[in-house]
């Protein structure tokens, strides 16, 4: 069996997770800005993916603070649908990638891989050897 070889913090956006679930990821979500620091600290994270408002951290406080310590670490915004103050902040403090929260889950499944350069995966299908 092989380890997952990327490590995504997903906050403020659990139900866009499971977009993510055929993906070679291991994926850590939390509701909260304050715990998602924390865990940064604690965890070695390959990608952010947050809301742009989160309940403790509203008007992109996390991120920001995300793009200040670690201006390599890539991240993904999720923002209200037409909200063009919201992107245009997002694009300012440096956000990689910034998508509407209606996103279909192909679209947002493509944008991770894109993110991290990793393939993506549609299905899988294992058969029992190879054939002569």
């Amino acid at each position: 069996m092989s380890r997952v070889g990327k490590k995504i913090l997903v906050v403020g956006i659990a139900d866009k997770g499971n977009a993510l679930k055929e993906l070679p990821l291991q994926i850590l979500a939390l509701n909260v800005g304050s715990q998602a620091i924390r865990c940064l600290r604690e965890e070695r994270i390959d990608t952010i993916v947050s809301h742009w408002e989160l309940i403790d951290m509203p008007d992109g406080e996390f991120l920001k603070k995300v793009t200040e310590a670690k201006p390599s670490m890539p991240t993904i915004a999720f923002i209200i649908p037409g909200d063009i103050e919201q992107e245009l902040a997002a694009r300012q403090i440096g956000v990689d990638c910034v998508l509407s929260e209606d996103i279909d889950d192909d679209y947002f499944r493509e944008a991770v891989c894109q993110l991290l350069g990793i393939p993506a995966v549609s299905s899988m299908q294992i058969t029992d050897g190879c054939r002569s």
